[in-house]
């Protein structure tokens, strides 16, 4: 099992904005493709104005798999084009959970 942690550094006072949209719309997109929601966060402290999700596979040729799936969806590329312009950066890291971690 592996997790994708994607963050998204949005530029100021657009955060709100990326949510929206993302609960309207992006999230069922994902999940229709991706699965494996863990969870979606904002910060409060540190690297504010950041969007952060993590999804989970079974190993990284099921995340290939699928997010080939999402990216040539028409719908997620019309998605995209709507909220590129509001992200500043993107950053992301698969994580490999420990032999004593409770999700593995």
């Amino acid at each position: 099992m592996i997790v994708e942690q994607r963050d998204y550094h949005v530029f100021t006072g657009k955060l709100v904005d990326l949510v929206r949209l993302y609960e309207q719309e992006g999230i069922a997109l994902q999940q229709e493709f991706l699965g494996g929601l863990i969870g979606v966060f904002t910060t409060d402290v540190g690297a504010l104005s950041t969007y952060t999700s993590l999804w989970r596979y079974d190993n990284y040729a099921e995340r290939e798999e699928r997010r080939a799936q999402l990216q040539a969806d028409d719908r997620w590329r019309d998605f995209l084009a709507r909220i590129q312009p509001l992200i500043h950066t993107q950053q992301n890291r698969i994580l490999v959970p420990t032999s004593f971690s409770p999700i593995r």
